[in-house]
């Protein structure tokens, strides 16, 4: 991430303050907005600067000093119309991006209509993974990298163990992507005790998977589910 990128974030709940904390650790500029004097104070510290103020008033956010903002992130989520509201004032600002969260398919909607450039729904996004993990336990997490395509952490199925690559054919096959593997292995401490290690293999198409092991694949979301068929 540059340096000198500029973040507005609205709404300081524990979503944005989190979006906060990240985006200053990398070394970005975050600039935090919130309408409780409480949360403004607790977050100074840990931004280039938190400002109270009340973004659904258009006259008070238009005046804001957010004019090196690259991106704004419409962190509120319980309060529907003020999010709509805050998006669209942020457009008609004339902020290159905005990101806003949503917290139903209808509030997604509507924040694209007014000019979100990109909606997140966490309540959906973490409905799809528990539904994931229950229904294809050995895919042990997922991330969504777009709405078709994913990284996904899966535990070697049965069929595969004692292949390598080239033989399995993966990227052929499931038009899946293995771009690195997780493998646990025994080893001893200073005293002599047993101790389990990981090491992180970025493999070739000789590498032979071993059980255990713990593939990250990319590729679209039902090619990945078609794994499950060779467990």
């Amino acid at each position: 991430m540059k340096k000198n990128r500029v973040f507005a974030v609205i709404g300081l709940g524990t979503f944005g303050k989190k979006v906060c904390e990240v985006l200053s650790e990398k070394g970005a500029r975050v600039i935090a907005l919130d309408n409780n004097p409480e949360i403004v104070e607790r977050i100074k510290s840990k931004v280039t600067a938190a400002l109270l103020i009340d973004s659904t008033d258009e006259t008070v956010l238009m005046k804001a000093p957010l004019e090196d903002v690259d991106t704004a992130i419409v962190a509120i989520g319980d309060q529907m119309e003020a999010s709509i509201l805050t998006t669209a004032l942020l457009k008609k600002r004339g902020i290159p991006y905005i990101l806003s969260r949503a917290v139903s398919e209808i509030h997604e909607t509507v924040l694209r209509q007014v000019g979100a450039n990109e909606v997140i729904n966490l309540e959906v996004a973490e409905g799809i993974r528990i539904a994931q993990r229950l229904t294809a336990p050995e895919i042990l997490d997922t991330i969504p990298l777009s709405e078709s395509f994913s990284l996904a952490e899966v535990l070697t199925p049965k069929l595969f163990i004692g292949k390598n690559l080239r033989e399995l054919q993966i990227r052929e096959k499931f038009q899946l992507n293995v771009i690195s593997i997780k493998r646990a292995f025994t080893d001893v401490d200073q005293v002599g005790n047993p101790v389990v290690k990981e090491e992180l293999l970025f493999p070739t198409a000789d590498t032979i998977l071993e059980k255990g092991d713990i593939l990250f694949v990319v590729g679209k979301n039902e090619n990945l589910d078609a794994l499950k068929e060779f467990d």
